[in-house]
């Protein structure tokens, strides 16, 4: 079913963006034979595995050798590979940025290299991009906010799992989860603090921020990772006198909607993002026409539409 629901957003986007495959034709694929480079954050979140394999599953249909590295969520490391691929061949790139202010740094020799670049989930700071693809991240995180303050009856305090400093998804959504609270005057953020997109630290920091802040009725997390790990540390709590709300739309955060302990999770559709990347990348190298900016509407998943994206 979620590939049901889905396939009305790839629509939609491959029309505003005028580079659906009968345009391109996929008989003879767009820069068919070109080598390019995927550079990831980090492929220890599913998000990015998913958006990854969308990528991959795209170049392979239009003949592209894509190579894909993985930062592990280093800046340093992100910078290495892309020098690396400015002098190993490759005729564009497709960057999921570590952090957007440092991403400026880390892609000045792909630039020199006067190679065409694509920003994926995350911006670039002012680097010269032919496109920037991403999920409205200000408008997903304005609808987690508001789902999290009507679970509570619009009071209480809440705990907020910031992502990496620095990048562009966690500006996004700290912009939209504070427009989504704005109306709701009774709800008291008691903490704020990062867990880095990840699962683990999450959990760790929303069990010392419990002890801190006892009566604290809400979790509002920057993905599905961290209020998987914020769920963790409730135990029995989560989603009885603890509500939880995430982002992104992952499997495992369909599931946890399901049971009952994640109140919603605001989903992307990561294979969608890596698959237009790729589209768009094969238009630029060939000097093509590309829209600058691309964003994916994103949906409130809870209980009353769960079933429709959950993987039978």
């Amino acid at each position: 079913m979620k590939n049901i629901v889905r396939k009305s957003t790839a629509l939609t986007l491959g029309l505003a963006l005028v580079l659906g495959a009968s345009a391109c034709g996929r008989g003879e694929a767009a820069a068919e034979g070109a080598k390019a480079t995927l550079a990831v954050s980090t492929l220890n979140n599913p998000f990015f595995v998913d958006l990854r394999d969308g990528a991959q599953a795209e170049a392979a249909e239009l003949g592209i050798d894509l190579s894909v590295v993985d930062a592990q969520n280093d800046s340093a490391s992100q910078a290495n590979q892309l020098a690396t691929a400015a002098t190993d061949g490759t005729e564009g790139v497709i960057i999921n940025a570590v952090d957007t202010e440092t991403a400026e740094a880390g892609l000045a020799p792909i630039v020199s290299a006067e190679l065409p670049i694509v920003a994926v989930d995350r911006s670039v700071g002012d680097t010269k991009v032919a496109s920037f693809v991403a999920s409205d991240n200000v408008a997903g995180g304005e609808q987690a906010a508001k789902a999290l303050a009507e679970s509570l009856g619009g009071k209480g305090k809440i705990i907020i799992l910031e992502g990496v400093p620095g990048a562009s998804a966690t500006n996004e959504r700290g912009e939209g989860f504070t427009k989504g609270l704005k109306e709701f005057g009774d709800i008291k953020v008691v903490s704020s603090q990062t867990a880095n997109f990840d699962r683990a630290e999450a959990l760790d920091v929303v069990t010392n921020l419990m002890q801190s802040n006892p009566d604290a009725t809400g979790v509002l997390a920057m993905n599905d990772e961290m209020a998987l790990g914020a769920i963790q540390a409730l135990g029995a709590k989560a989603g009885k006198d603890v509500k939880v709300v995430g982002f992104d739309g992952t499997e495992d955060g369909f599931k946890a909607v399901e049971a009952g302990t994640l109140v919603a999770t605001i989903a992307q559709n990561p294979a969608e993002l890596g698959k237009q990347s790729v589209q768009i990348l094969a238009k630029a190298m060939k000097d093509e026409a590309v829209e600058e900016v691309v964003q994916v509407a994103v949906d409130t998943v809870n209980t009353d539409n769960v079933a429709d994206y959950v993987t039978k």
